[in-house]
């Protein structure tokens, strides 16, 4: 066993009253839980919701430093649109009820971030919502807030779901740089990665409250953060560690840790929810020992916490972010410092490129089966 160090704090909410809850501890308004196994039961192959019968089949890819949106259509392999959204744009976000697509748009924490929502059926634009920091985004799972995660101000912003109307704040003053998240299976809790202060910070979300901070054993630099089909582990991608730390969620201690590959970043479970897909961008842009080391992806076992094979990026790459397609044939990746996107096989590993703007990061692949989303780039449950 290894165990970071654990902080219990009382950061509280500053806005909205506590949730209501079921039952059966969930918040009240939170889709039942099918299968207790298995969380993933309702994002398999075939299980498209009715929500998402006229969407576009498309790949939305934003480019970070281009402050643009490229769409992809899957089948042709080819960019079929493009348009101008905020500055800086991290991450295209489903909505709760899966009716549309955020951008989110977080001008590096300046005053004019904002939101760009897209139609998925029509797979256009409408008019940006002046955000503050919107680095990344997700919902409470009964889908009453958007949760907007201001990295550069240590906060989490509750908006309403609908409007994006301010609701209250919560402080998360330990966690420099929060910027992913998941959701136990039964909603109560949250836990957001903390990049650039080697920690996680755990959410009550009933009564809307920071409740602990645990300090990775390995000092790196988390990114991205999936639960296993059980729920009762967290995968947590870390840059720096070059693999996957497992945490006991809700113990919120340190389990064991996995090797992957340089600059592991972005996690993604396969349709049938028995393997975990880890993109490992490599070192790009760094310097010293880990300079020029080539991206890849490791295909990990949820149930033996093995990685079964890796995949290495023809010439490098450096994939970063994305989803499985609805059929779970191709994980599409962006390839953040090639200005591509990656299309690869799950069954082969080959690999297609794509040219896209300039830095593609949170790209979104919809639509996708599911009965909602908890949001980032396609957390659906």
């Amino acid at each position: 066993m290894r165990h970071g160090s654990i902080v219990f704090v009382l950061a509280l909410w500053s806005g909205v009253v506590a949730a209501q809850q079921t039952s059966d501890g969930r918040p009240a308004g939170m889709p039942p839980i099918v299968d207790a196994k298995n969380l993933y039961s309702e994002t398999a192959l075939g299980k498209l919701s009715p929500a998402v019968a006229n969407a576009l089949a498309r790949i939305y890819v934003p480019n970070r430093q281009s402050n643009d949106v490229y769409v992809i259509d899957p089948e042709t392999m080819k960019v079929v649109d493009k348009f101008r959204v905020g500055r800086n744009p991290q991450h295209v976000v489903p909505s709760w009820d899966l009716k549309t697509l955020w951008v989110a748009n977080n001008a590096e924490g300046r005053t004019d971030g904002t939101l760009t929502p897209i139609d998925p059926v029509t797979g256009k634009p409408g008019k940006s919502i002046p955000v503050d920091d919107p680095y990344n985004m997700y919902f409470t799972p009964d889908g009453r807030f958007a949760i907007i995660v201001a990295e550069a101000r240590k906060r989490l912003d509750f908006r309403d779901a609908q409007t994006m109307k301010m609701q209250g704040s919560l402080p998360v003053p330990e966690c420099g740089g929060v910027n992913h998240a998941d959701f136990s299976i039964d909603g109560r809790y949250a836990i957001f990665t903390c990049e650039f202060s080697a920690k996680l910070a755990k959410v009550d979300m009933v009564d809307r409250k920071v409740i602990g901070y645990l300090k990775l054993s390995r000092g790196g630099m988390p990114q991205d953060i999936r639960a296993s089909p059980d729920g009762k582990l967290f995968f947590v991608a870390d840059m720096h560690a070059d693999g996957v730390h497992v945490i006991d969620g809700d113990k919120f201690s340190e389990v064991e840790f996995i090797k992957t590959g340089v600059g592991t970043h972005g996690l993604y479970p396969s349709r049938d929810g028995t393997k975990l897909y880890v993109a490992n961008r490599g070192s790009h842009k760094v310097y010293g020992p880990r300079a020029g080391k080539e991206g890849s992806v490791s295909v990990v076992d949820f149930a033996t916490r093995k990685v079964e094979k890796t995949w290495p990026i023809p010439g490098g790459g450096s994939p970063d972010m994305g989803n499985v397609s609805a059929d779970g044939k191709t994980l599409w990746l962006s390839g953040r410092f090639d200005d591509v996107v990656y299309a690869i096989d799950t069954a082969t590993g080959d690999v297609r490129k794509i040219p896209v703007g300039k830095e593609p990061h949170g790209l979104a692949v919809w639509p996708l089966p599911g009965r909602y989303s908890l949001g980032h780039t396609g957390n659906l449950r």
